[in-house]
């Protein structure tokens, strides 16, 4: 059904992705604690999937039936019928995964308590919820006064078929989000329970007077997907583009249900949240797990008595200070500086940025923004450089999902510290990377420009492997200082001396590279294109991998999410082969190499997906010193083989181990670079 010809559908496609994600928690060979932070972000990717692309498929339905993915042909509704399965038998496999990780938990000296509790603590946990839990709680019974409550986006709730007299009713309670996920017990055991646990052993107390006859807990998911029209936003939001965001945010809470989640609900529980939500029971899923899973990334914070250390992955610093003590201002004017996450440290650029905040030869600084940290230094030194009289601009990108209003609280921070705040141009979100500096040395005009694959973000730069370059080269920097110029009067459609952006350039400069490979083949010539990004899903970009396949090209690709494009088959993409790497670091960067030897190298913000090339303004940029171009390549190299954390697609449409020889030496390529 998600497989036609070459294409795999893509929501399919990000299944199994998220499946591979899901493996890294039944795998015995990583710590046991970093096992529970996967099965964390397993439930939470599935989250935002359903949140997002779920809602958008729903939307779709609704609005256009007949309208068909342009690769598989498939419909919304069929996708959803298709997804609702697929799910079901994911969440199979994650109960089991769950249950081995209790008993290794356990077996490490961390256990979790569940069902039955000793008459001890039975007793600690009553005096606990009393205490600690009881005052935060909402009990409502529904009835003619109290009308049902708004089940909240992925927010767990204690359903309760009651009896008062000859009178049943239904009791809701939302989990207090004020209390901790988790309760741990006194004594020298590390022994936990879950407010989820708690809740559904004692919740029924704060419904005094009724007798519980059922209950269960259930976890609603929304839609959480709209549009934003800069049309839209007219005088009536007075051409403020977040006050008319911040709108459309409030507006999430009332968006339809998409799934409902319950640990084992009865019939008439069930009947009571299909009826209200207006949901399907395709769309209902019973779960042993959790329903809400966070608590699993944070557990060895919680408990004590146990060295936690030893079961998470050994701890490591990044290489620091690559300027060494002096000025990275001149360091890069001497050489670009090449800057790999998390293997670098994220302070070098602080620094920079910092050292051009006390600089008088710095004019000014431009930088795009994404996503911040919570607590951002790159934020706190653009501050100080507009207070000390440089002009700094910053493009922020309100529309960053889930970020938005994070983004508009940082947009208010600098635009009174001085700093001239726009939200980027049209309906095209910002996703580029880069930092714009000029200098006046003496009246001569300097650049240095700052690319990269990854946000400005210091928690994920410890999280995501992410390549930057900073160069002095004088025609990337007149680039940089043109595109915020060109940002500024809403003009893309514009040509660039070195960087290619999107819409306007980006695809079709390097659909020129693979054409050019293509010609290279067919003359007889060795002819390769390497590519690395999160998701591949442009048919422009699929159908001409497929044409140098055919030509002869060896096309090597490592996607780490979303593949539209079937590999090894017969007469089409027999010279394609993708694999996958999913390990303890997200892997992140965009890399496009041209030529058996990598002689063209481009790093980039830009995914090969239409959202991306057309729909957004992303930069990919040339690599210039051949030092950084060779050790770029060599770290693909190195990733292409992997085969420990690798996983290959094969031309069924599954990911498999990637094959490994009986004398051949293990290669995990995250490890190797650390």
């Amino acid at each position: 059904m998600f497989i036609k010809d070459e294409y795999i559908n893509r929501e399919y496609s990000w299944l199994l992705f998220n499946k591979r994600v899901l493996s890294q928690a039944a795998d015995k060979s990583v710590p046991v604690l970093e096992r529970c932070k996967f099965f964390s972000i397993f439930r939470s990717n599935l989250d935002e999937f359903y949140m997002v692309r779920v809602g958008s498929l729903f939307n779709q339905a609704a609005v256009s039936p007949k309208t068909r993915e342009n690769k598989t042909g498939l419909t919304a509704s069929r996708q959803l019928g298709g997804i609702f399965a697929e799910t079901k038998k994911m969440f199979a496999d994650a109960d089991k995964i769950y249950g081995v990780l209790k008993k290794d938990l356990k077996d490490s000296g961390i256990r979790q308590l569940r069902g039955k509790l000793s008459d001890c603590r039975r007793a600690e946990l009553k005096k606990y919820f009393a205490s600690s839990v009881m005052p935060f709680l909402s009990p409502m019974v529904l009835d003619a006064k109290h009308p049902l409550m708004r089940f909240e986006n992925a927010h767990v709730y204690l359903i309760l078929r009651l009896e008062r007299g000859d009178r049943k009713m239904i009791g809701v309670m939302p989990l207090p989000s004020k209390v901790r996920p988790v309760y741990v017990f006194s004594g020298k055991k590390a022994e936990f329970i879950t407010l989820e646990d708690t809740v559904k052993e004692l919740g029924h107390l704060a419904f005094a007077g009724y007798k519980c006859l059922g209950k269960a807990l259930a976890r609603v998911t929304r839609n959480a997907d709209f549009e934003t029209d800069e049309a839209d936003c007219d005088s009536e939001y007075d051409y403020d583009f977040a006050k008319y965001l911040r709108e459309k945010i409030e507006m999430r809470a009332s968006f339809g249900a998409v799934r409902v989640e319950t640990d084992g609900a009865d019939d008439e529980i069930m009947e009571f949240l299909t009826d209200n939500l207006d949901i399907k029971s395709k769309q209902c899923f019973t779960i042993s797990q959790p329903l809400d899973c966070k608590y699993l990334a944070k557990i060895g914070d919680d408990v004590q008595g146990v060295n936690v250390e030893k079961l998470k992955y050994p701890q490591f610093r990044p290489r620091g200070g690559k300027a060494g003590d002096g000025s990275i201002i001149a360091r890069v004017m001497r050489k670009d500086m090449f800057l790999s996450y998390p293997y670098d440290s994220f302070g070098t650029l602080v620094r920079l940025l910092e050292e051009c905040a006390d600089s008088k030869e710095v004019a000014s600084i431009k930088i795009t923004i994404y996503r911040l940290d919570d607590r951002s230094r790159i934020v706190e030194a653009l501050k100080r450089a507009s207070e000390n009289g440089i002009e700094v601009t910053v493009v922020i990108e309100l529309c960053a999902r889930f970020d938005e209003e994070n983004n508009m609280y940082y947009a208010r921070v600098l635009k009174e510290a001085g700093c001239t705040i726009f939200y980027g141009v049209g309906n095209y979100k910002v996703h580029s990377k880069i930092i714009s500096i000029v200098l006046n040395r003496g009246g001569e005009v300097k650049y240095i420009t700052h690319l990269g694959t990854g946000n400005y973000n210091e928690a994920t730069s410890k999280l995501y492997t992410d390549l930057n370059i900073i160069t002095a080269d004088e025609k990337i920097g007149r680039d940089g200082a043109a595109f915020f110029r060109n940002l500024a009067i809403g003009n893309i459609e514009q040509d660039y001396e070195r960087l290619l952006i999107a819409p306007h350039s980006l695809k079709s400069g390097l659909l020129k590279y693979v054409d050019r490979e293509i010609e290279k083949a067919e003359r007889g010539e060795k002819a390769a294109v390497y590519a690395k990004m999160n998701s591949l899903t442009d048919l422009e970009m699929i159908d001409r991998f497929v044409k140098a396949s055919k030509a002869g090209v060896k096309v090597k690709l490592i996607v780490r999410g979303i593949c539209c494009l079937l590999p090894g088959l017969e007469g089409k993409t027999e010279n394609i082969s993708v694999i996958s790497i999913v390990g303890r670091f997200l892997e992140h960067s965009r890399v496009y190499c041209f030529g058996e030897g990598g002689e063209d190298v481009f790093i980039s913000s830009a995914d090969l997906m239409t959202r991306n090339t057309d729909k957004r303004v992303e930069i990919a940029t040339p690599v210039l010193d051949p030092d950084v171009k060779a050790e770029i390549f060599a770290k693909m190299q190195l990733m292409l083989s992997d085969n420990v954390k690798a996983r290959m697609l094969t031309s069924d449409g599954e990911y498999v181990p990637c094959p490994r020889g009986e004398n051949e030496k293990p290669v995990n390529s995250q490890e190797d670079l650390l």
